[in-house]
């Protein structure tokens, strides 16, 4: 029983919990919260992508025998990605109210997370820190910063906010394969390959597909919100039966971009990038604009007609 609730408590701070979360929240409830979550979680996945590369740093189950491995993974340990991600999205939505309550349940949450990563095997507790710290320092900094960032973003062309989209996503993706240049030929450990295996996984060679499809998720998340904003950001509101239509019609055309990642298409490093690229572009600005012409939701702005020009709806 403590195993099945010490995985429920990961399972909280992973991206199959906050994807279809995000997703839901953003066509259905609050699509400018979500929006500023989603930026924030993107760009700390691929940071800790970077930093597992950087440190590549080996699970406690690899190297010690006595540590049972409940899950089988083949990415690097240091730091974190569960704590790391745990405590910026629940912080950044604890950090929009006041209510002590609301802290402490985050708080709560936060600390079960990186609790149950070492109870599982697949972190130390020097790991869980780290990841608790790189988390912590990006939340302030993104709640700091945002209040300047958004704003200046949003009186740029969209061309110039597509450009923008691209470029840092790559700047981070090149960073990335600065971390990764000294593992290129590196070999797995016998123990660490055998320990994964005998947890149930597979030591895979040491690549970049993560940090690309990270890349990727953030330019299109970047340039199809600016593409959003840019149009009129859409009313999530309606009927209760237009809301719950748009989540299968909008998974529906995420599974139609993600199947393209099935397709043998060449490189795989950019098919990993224009997939994830693909896909975030669908859920930001492509349904939103499915959702509208099919009226599932209502379009209560204007789009930017000048560029440069500032609304108070872009303003988040």
């Amino acid at each position: 029983m403590l195993t099945g609730f010490m995985l429920f408590m990961s399972y909280l701070g992973s991206a199959g919990f906050y994807v279809p979360l995000l997703v839901a929240l953003f066509w259905c409830v609050a699509p400018r919260l979500a929006a500023r979550a989603s930026v924030v979680l993107l760009t700390c996945g691929l940071l800790n992508a970077i930093l597992k590369l950087v440190f590549h740093d080996p699970r406690p189950y690899w190297t010690d025998p006595a540590v049972q491995g409940r899950q089988p993974l083949s990415s690097f340990g240091m730091p974190s990605g569960h704590a790391q991600n745990g405590i910026v999205a629940w912080g950044f939505f604890a950090a929009q109210t006041r209510r002590r309550l609301v802290w402490a349940g985050a708080a709560v949450v936060i600390a079960l997370i990186g609790v149950s990563r070492v109870y599982l095997g697949v972190h130390s507790t020097g790991q869980v820190l780290a990841g608790w710290a790189v988390g912590l320092l990006l939340l302030v900094a993104a709640l700091a910063l945002e209040p300047v960032v958004v704003p200046w973003w949003a009186r740029r062309h969209l061309g110039v906010q597509m450009a923008l989209s691209l470029v840092l996503s790559l700047l981070l993706l090149a960073a990335a394969w600065g971390a990764w240049q000294p593992l290129e030929n590196w070999q797995w450990p016998q123990a660490w390959a055998d320990a994964i295996r005998a947890a149930g996984g597979r030591a895979e060679p040491v690549s970049l597909t993560d940090s690309a499809r990270a890349s990727g998720g953030l330019c299109g998340a970047l340039a199809g919100l600016s593409v959003l904003a840019a149009r009129g950001w859409f009313d999530p509101g309606g009927r209760a039966w237009q809301r719950l239509a748009r989540v299968p019609l909008g998974f529906a055309g995420a599974a139609a971009v993600a199947a393209l990642d099935l397709l043998p298409t060449g490189t795989n490093l950019a098919e990993a990038f224009a997939v994830q690229m693909l896909l975030a572009l669908w859920v930001t600005a492509g349904a939103p604009e499915a959702f509208v012409r099919l009226g599932l939701a209502a379009r209560p702005t204007p789009g930017v007609t000048r560029p440069g020009e500032e609304r108070a709806e872009t303003r988040q």
